[in-house]
């Protein structure tokens, strides 16, 4: 019986999301000057303010108020009527030294007996319906967005557009899982005070439809299809917008892990990624799963897989690593057996992955909106300013978990 599937996005605007790019931000600045940093930053955003908590063992200083303003600047939140703003708003910092007992359990005299920083299990999944591998409902969240991000900053077919927004899809799939119609989109965006509310909603509505989706429709030949006349569109359902961002609702680091993985897609293990270190396997082993999911699809495998690794806290070695084919497997193996047979491609151990992935480089700032995975991996370079002047620039590789480089190690290894 056909069924309807959803997932959301936010925009790099949304409070939750401005959290995450500031704990990301200060994650990259530390291992641009120390690769052997370990950090755990939450960061808080409100009315006119920014407060910064955490852990660090580093070898760096920061000027974390400078690097908090620019992510802010960045962002968009550049004028005073949105009561957050990046020049004037509070910088309050209470990070502190690491504790030593965790650190223990992480650091080894042999680095490849490194430890995982905590206990946990995470997950990665792949599916072959997207020309990325993830799952077509959240891609399309996350796409509407993007494309909304740039329409703002191009200020010219759109010009009242403000940072804070929020995507939802809703796909009808067939009993095959093969999706076939898209049911709803919601979008609700933060724009500008008009005059009048009626005619706000309507020209919003209008806009977003006649401008947005089109965009949006392009990046998806496979699917131009499911763009009809038959979409019902919510349109800032609640009315007005003007009021959002931090000054609307508070942003706390980590609050958008859904969004930030599959969807709902597959599983979470319940852990956050940003303003964490690789050391930490919330965030390292959650990409190594997705990396492994990916490479599992791509060569054929199967056509849909969700991958799980488990840790205890101080131990190298993962307590378990499983995978669910979902039925789709192209080998006649059981789940369980494909499952030792990734354990000989792939070593979890997490030096191993740090080492595999270059997860101890400054690649993080742009993990932290639009979603960690289904992301298109590629090198840049990338200056950084520490408080004594010092300039360092780096070239470095982004969403690395997200190449197809084991695909021929997984084909040898099951005779694909």
């Amino acid at each position: 019986m056909a069924y309807l599937f959803t997932s959301e996005s936010v925009s790099e605007g949304h409070p939750d999301k401005v959290a995450d790019q500031i704990s990301d931000a200060l994650i990259d600045n530390f291992l641009a000057f120390d690769a052997e940093s370990k950090v755990a930053c939450e960061t808080l955003v409100t009315t006119g303010q920014v407060i910064l908590a955490g852990e660090v063992k580093s070898n760096t200083y920061l000027d974390v108020q400078s690097i908090a303003r620019e992510v802010i600047r960045k962002i968009g939140y550049t004028k005073s009527e949105y009561m957050f703003e990046a020049n004037s708003c509070g910088v309050l910092s209470a990070i502190h030294e690491q504790s030593a007992d965790i650190n223990q359990g992480v650091d080894r005299a042999s680095k490849e007996e490194q430890g995982a920083g905590d206990q946990g299990m995470m997950f990665g999944y792949a599916t072959n319906e997207t020309d990325n591998y993830m799952p077509l409902a959240l891609d399309l969240s996350h796409a509407l967005l993007l494309e909304l991000a740039a329409i703002r900053r191009e200020n010219n077919e759109i010009t009242y557009l403000r940072p804070d927004a929020k995507s939802q899809v809703t796909l009808e799939y067939s009993d095959d899982n093969k999706p076939v119609r898209i049911d709803a989109i919601v979008i609700s965006t933060q724009h500008d005070d008009f005059a009048d509310e009626a005619t706000m909603l309507a020209k919003i509505k209008s806009d977003l439809i006649s401008i947005l989706i089109p965009r949006v429709k392009a990046k998806y030949p496979q699917y131009a299809h499911l763009f009809n006349d038959d979409i019902t569109y919510h349109i800032n359902p609640t009315g007005k917008f003007v009021i959002g961002g931090p000054h609307g609702d508070t942003g706390l680091t980590g609050r958008k892990i859904i969004v930030d993985t599959y969807g709902g897609k597959g599983a979470h293990g319940g852990g956050a990624f940003s303003g964490k270190d690789p050391s930490k396997v919330d965030r390292s082993a959650a990409y190594a799963t997705r990396h492994i999911a990916k490479n599992l699809v791509a060569a054929g495998l199967c056509d849909e897989i969700l991958v799980q690794v488990s840790y205890a806290i101080g131990v190298a070695k993962p307590t378990s690593i499983n995978v669910n084919t979902y039925g789709t497997a192209k080998v006649n193996m059981t789940d369980g057996e494909i499952s030792k047979v990734v354990e000989t491609i792939f070593d979890m151990r997490p030096y191993f992955i740090e080492q595999r992935l270059k997860l101890r480089n400054p690649i993080y700032s742009e993990t932290a909106a639009y979603g960690h995975m289904g992301r298109t991996p590629e090198t840049v370079t990338k200056t950084f300013k520490s408080p004594n002047g010092e300039d360092k620039t780096v070239t470095v590789e982004l969403f690395t978990w997200e190449k197809l480089d084991f695909v021929d190690k997984v084909k040898a290894a099951f005779g694909i």
